[in-house]
């Protein structure tokens, strides 16, 4: 059967921006013949996110990631569903996913490396197994938990970097439902902040590239901030950290504004903010939720049910077709994404 795949085809450079001519579709055949413990599935969803500017390096930085090699196929979040099967935990029609999914419209993988889905979960949304109801809103939720401190009652404020993006939009949500008095988002358009505000419940969104960062935080932020999800590091976390409170938590989740640069995992932080954190006594700690796999099950069925119920609501940039995976890439990365990035490969 004829099967259409993307390529990595160049790399940006290490400090480079990536363009969608990184990426380029190929064409293939795939034989259909299955042999014991494989399975044939169909792509539906694809994932992008900011964690695989790092895997288009020949050196990702990170010992957990392992780069994306030239001229062969990229991986990340996907799910789909099982075309034929030769696998004894997996039939026909099962939806799948796994983290490992390689970007092509059908692919034979063994059944072993699959995660079989409950439709159910998602009320059939199958595409926030990627996002809201999958390693996205795992992130977040876990995040909030193990690193947040986060106690109903207390009167606690919390900042969101990167807040329309995929984790930050579930991660303020969060926060609200577990007890902050304020949440704030910080994002980069009229649109996003209208989103936060409006449709997920935030208490107040900053554009930071049209409004003063520093003022409009002490404006939403009287009592100053308990707790920071950072999404983008750089000069708007210096900003937010410069205004926590005493004993303050910084969930170190992601650093999107630092991924073009040649730097190591997390960037090293300015004299002036590591004198605050200290002087302060602020937590600031990496989170890597595939530490806390142990709690996943759990996790997601709570993700399950706040968005289910509607107490989640789950924003989603669907784009259409394999051959626009490198033009949705690029625009994630410049934050032409409203909550998570999704490419639609087939019905």
């Amino acid at each position: 059967m004829h099967v259409q795949r993307v390529l990595l085809n160049s790399r940006p450079g290490t400090n480079g921006v990536p363009v969608p001519e990184n990426f380029r579709l190929d064409e293939t055949t795939l034989q259909r013949d299955l042999k014991q413990g494989e399975v044939l599935v169909r792509t539906l969803y694809l994932s992008v996110d900011p964690y695989m500017r790092c895997r288009m390096n020949a050196d990702t930085g990170a010992e957990y990631l392992a780069p994306w090699q030239l001229s062969e196929c990229a991986d990340g979040g996907g799910v789909g569903v099982v075309e034929s099967s030769c696998y004894d935990g997996l039939t026909e029609g099962d939806v799948v996913t796994s983290f490992n999914w390689r970007w092509q419209t059908h692919d034979v993988v063994m059944g072993s490396v699959l995660q079989k889905v409950d439709p159910q979960l998602v009320d059939g949304h199958l595409s926030y197994f990627l996002g809201a109801v999958g390693m996205t809103g795992l992130t977040a939720l876990l995040g909030m938990r193990e690193k947040g401190h986060v106690t109903r009652g207390a009167n606690q404020t919390m900042v969101v970097s990167g807040a329309a993006g995929a984790c930050g939009s579930i991660a303020g949500q969060i926060g609200r439902l577990d007890g902050c008095t304020r949440v704030v988002g910080i994002c980069g358009s009229v649109e996003k902040c209208r989103a936060l505000v409006d449709e997920l419940g935030f208490s107040a969104a900053i554009n930071y590239r049209q409004e003063d960062v520093v003022t409009r935080l002490r404006e939403c932020c009287p009592d100053g901030i308990d707790v920071y999800f950072d999404n983008v590091g750089g000069a708007i976390s210096d900003t937010v950290i410069a205004q926590m409170n005493n004993d303050g938590h910084v969930i170190l989740c992601g650093q999107i504004s630092q991924y073009n640069k040649d730097v190591p995992y997390p960037p090293p932080l300015s004299e002036e903010t590591q004198k605050a954190l200290q002087s302060k006594n602020i937590a600031r700690e990496r989170f890597m939720v595939l530490n806390y796999m142990d709690k996943m099950e759990a996790a997601l069925l709570q993700l399950s049910q706040w968005v289910k119920s509607g107490q989640i609501k789950v924003l989603e940039t669907v784009v259409n077709g394999i051959e626009n995976m490198g033009v949705a890439f690029c625009s994630m990365m410049k934050g032409g994404n409203v909550g998570k990035q999704i490419i639609k490969i087939s019905d």
